[in-house]
């Protein structure tokens, strides 16, 4: 199993809290360096606070081998000829290393956030993610543009706006997604699809792979190289003492997630539509203090990861081992110990290999 993460290091879910150590921009060169080091595959940035992009570029600056990636970028506020370019360019500066991961948004965020008409996110992404190819094409081959859908009509590519050919010009491209529509989607069009946190690794083997296989062979595509990239909840500590505390905010954000209704596919799977429907009123009275209380701790065992330090690269190879080939994970780094430590973690993590994750996706008839 590969690793990941994103930064900074050791980046703690608050729960519903803000969180204690935001991204320090003029350390990202330095924090990748050290991933790098450390043993890492990659290193990511979701479109939160930051512009993923330009947090990106920083790390393709700073390092040879590392991977990098959005996980995610919002794909629909942006024109795909805009992200088409962001990632063309990040593609080059890495020298090949970039992966741009796209996701939706929930139509209050579209409408009320980004200022930009709703539409049903499926059939939108699947005509976006080809907008974006059908440009690469235009800028690495000389073809002919003349994109045409319900969404976008994109047939004008002058000289002066054509970067023209670059050494990498495949880039992979992962969906985050949750619902099974989505799934398809990724199996149809897509290099590799990132699970949302809520996504517990039985929800991903048996309802998000199936529905990924589907989507290929309708396609009539191989998923040999498909990538499942997953940013599990994890509680992880140095001590049982710490690990308590750390818990407490990984219940409280695990009732959020399960509060909402855009991730009700994944919660209604294991049987919990009623503590759903109970925490979403809960959600919309702004009763967050009382949430968390909600969350037994057999619900919080079947979505997050909880362990000490030294025990938790097993306990996520376990969980995860056969139902993704990335996992998104670190610790703080404050001293030597911290560095040996996490050093140890990534070799425990690549010690599961990920034959059980390709013969699941090999199901469609790809060759392993």
């Amino acid at each position: 199993m590969r690793l990941e993460t994103l930064l900074p290091l050791g980046k703690i879910d608050p729960g519903l809290r803000a969180p204690e150590v935001g991204l320090d921009l003029h350390a990202v060169g330095a924090d990748a360096r050290l991933l790098e080091e450390l043993g890492y595959d990659g290193v990511a940035i979701e479109e939160t606070k930051q512009d993923p992009y330009i947090v990106m570029a920083l790390a393709a600056q700073a390092t040879q081998r590392l991977e990098v990636g959005t996980a995610i970028a919002m794909a629909f506020p942006r024109s795909p000829t805009i992200t088409a370019l962001s990632a063309w360019t990040l593609q080059k500066l890495s020298r090949g290393r970039f992966t741009l991961g796209l996701g939706p948004q929930v139509r209050a965020h579209i409408e009320r956030r980004y200022g930009v008409a709703w539409s049903a996110p499926g059939p939108w992404m699947r005509e976006y993610v080809a907008a974006v190819r059908a440009i690469w094409k235009r800028w690495q081959n000389n073809e002919a543009l003349d994109f045409r859908g319900p969404h976008y009509t994109i047939n004008l590519m002058p000289p002066l706006f054509d970067p023209g050919p670059i050494e990498h010009p495949d880039i992979p491209i992962h969906l985050a997604a949750v619902n099974t529509h989505m799934c398809r989607v990724a199996g149809e069009v897509a290099d590799g699809v990132r699970p949302h946190p809520i996504c517990s690794a039985e929800y991903i083997a048996n309802v998000m792979i199936p529905e990924v296989r589907e989507g290929a062979a309708k396609a009539s595509r191989s998923l040999a190289h498909f990538n499942i990239c997953h940013k599990p909840l994890v509680a992880t500590a140095d001590t049982t003492a710490e690990l308590a505390l750390r818990i407490k905010d990984v219940r409280a954000r695990l009732a959020f997630y399960v509060s909402t209704p855009s991730y009700r596919p994944a919660v209604e799977y294991h049987g919990l539509g009623e503590l759903a429907r109970k925490l979403s009123l809960l959600a919309r009275s702004q009763e967050w203090d009382r949430m968390p209380d909600h969350i037994g701790d057999d619900v919080l065992e079947t979505f997050a990861v909880l362990g000490t330090h030294a025990e938790i690269a097993e306990k996520l190879g376990r969980r995860f081992g056969d139902v993704v080939t990335s996992c998104e994970f670190s610790i703080s780094v404050r001293n030597q110990a911290d560095k040996e430590r996490l050093t140890q973690i990534v070799k425990d993590v690549h010690s599961h290999p990920p034959d059980a994750v390709r013969r699941r996706l090999g199901a469609n008839g790809a060759e392993l």
